[in-house]
């Protein structure tokens, strides 16, 4: 017969163990969920896109029309300027648009299209083409499909959400969903073939490629 205090030590040792084993469980399931949810980084600071050499893959996208379109066959038409914007909402994204309007003639005479791609649904396109007086292609990533596979996306937390709210910018409206996820801001020179020939992104969202240097980057590549 076990004595008092060998009885108690074997009940602590008991709960013991039966805690370790809740703990590991929980902490497991946490771990586990993290990994298939979250291969999205939290921060614009931890994202890390496609670079130089490695192949543009492939992605149904919308048009200002709400018509599916695949990506890569977009692409095998022509050499192409392909950048990645926050929304329509984004002041900074709106002065990139009217750089790339000016610069879109250079690149037409290299044989270019300009294929712009955010997560704004396809009528927020129409009101940022109708703004800009656009030419070049606009698209709408609102499902964020092929942005995750350029390894750009990352998650907006609530406190973000908040804030760009208050500014007038609701994400889940000018998407039309919830995900809340944006792009860090990219630009990309993509070959007829669908091979990367430049990068450039910046988790700054006040800063953005230079046209100069986009220019000469498609002149570069062709």
């Amino acid at each position: 017969m076990l004595n008092v205090g060998e009885e108690r030590m074997r009940k602590i040792s008991t709960t013991c163990f039966i805690n370790f084993f809740l703990l590991s469980f929980i902490f497991g399931n946490i771990a586990m969920a993290e990994q298939q949810n979250d291969s999205i980084p939290l921060t614009a600071q931890k994202v890390h896109p496609l670079a130089v050499g490695d192949s543009a893959p492939d992605g149904t996208l919308l048009t200002i029309k709400g018509k599916n379109v695949s990506f890569k066959k977009l692409i095998a038409k022509k050499h192409s300027v392909v950048i990645f914007y926050r929304g329509g909402w984004c002041p900074f994204c709106n002065l990139q648009m009217g750089q790339l309007v000016k610069i879109e003639p250079e690149l037409e005479k290299m044989n270019y299209q300009i294929l712009a791609i955010s997560p704004d649904k396809p009528e927020k396109l129409k009101e940022s083409l109708e703004k800009h007086l656009i030419n070049y292609t606009l698209l709408s990533d609102r499902s964020m499909e092929l942005t995750k596979k350029f390894k750009l996306a990352y998650r907006v937390n609530d406190e973000t959400l908040l804030k760009m709210k208050n500014h007038g910018a609701d994400l889940d409206s000018n998407t039309g969903n919830n995900l809340h996820m944006l792009p860090v801001p990219a630009a990309f020179v993509v070959d007829q073939k669908g091979v990367i020939r430049f990068v450039y992104y910046n988790p700054d969202i006040k800063v953005r490629v230079n046209p100069d240097d986009l220019l000469k980057a498609a002149k570069e590549a062709q």
